[in-house]
């Protein structure tokens, strides 16, 4: 089997546990073999095996299912934060790669894409920061890991999303994190925002605020008229 992304997923390959001999190729590689394949009566085709490469120069590459900003709930909060890695990653599996729970297997790993693959990396990474810097708040890790950032690949350039054109700030936010420089960042910052004020300004009722503030209404701060 030949996989090819359609023009949303771009240059974005994943390496799927496939169970019959496939190929995931990109969208542009897709339109390249469909061609050939309309071109000739008797198309063939040669799946060769050669090896796991890494190290390559685009990576890290925004994916296509990377959460995009701006924020939809309202466009005072910038989004995306931060990105880190999430598609291909090695990751433990409770069934067989092919789905099958009726047998015994002896896989228990698999090959895993998404943004639940990419939660977890930034909460073991904040859990290290925290464990160096226990007196350090939320927002003081969330500093660190934002402000610590990378936003080059491996080539030297800058990101690229999955068709392979430079990202902005509602893509890549402020950068791929980079675990040991958030261990030292040099600077950061820690906020007392008043959050109360702020969802008043958007409209948020009393009884709103109550639910999301967890206090009685009546002791919410600042009266919300």
């Amino acid at each position: 089997m030949i996989l090819a992304n359609d023009a949303v997923g771009g240059y974005n390959v994943i390496a799927d546990a496939h169970v019959i001999p496939a190929a995931h190729v990109s969208h542009a590689t897709g339109q390249k073999i469909k061609a050939y394949v309309n071109s000739t009566s008797t198309p063939t085709a040669t799946i060769v095996f050669k090896g796991t490469i890494i190290g390559t120069k685009n990576a890290p590459m925004v994916a296509s299912f990377s959460s995009r900003g701006p924020s939809l709930a309202t466009i005072g909060i910038l989004k995306p934060d931060i990105i880190d890695p999430g598609v291909s990653i090695l990751a433990a599996w409770h069934m067989s790669v092919d789905n099958k729970t009726n047998g015994k297997t002896n896989a228990n790993f698999n090959m895993a894409s998404g943004t639940s693959i990419s939660c977890p990396h930034l909460s073991g990474i904040a859990t290290l920061v925290k464990s160096a810097h226990p007196d350090w708040s939320p927002a003081s890790i969330k500093s660190t890991l934002m402000t610590s950032t990378n936003q080059i690949n491996l080539n030297g350039s800058l990101v690229d999303d999955e068709r392979l054109l430079s990202v902005d700030v509602f893509a890549i936010g402020a950068g791929h994190v980079n675990p040991p420089n958030a261990l030292d960042p040099g600077l950061v910052y820690d906020i007392t925002p008043d959050y109360i004020t702020y969802l008043c300004g958007l409209g948020y009722t009393e009884k709103d605020i109550a639910v999301i503030t967890r206090r009685a209404m009546g002791l919410v701060y600042p009266k919300h008229n």
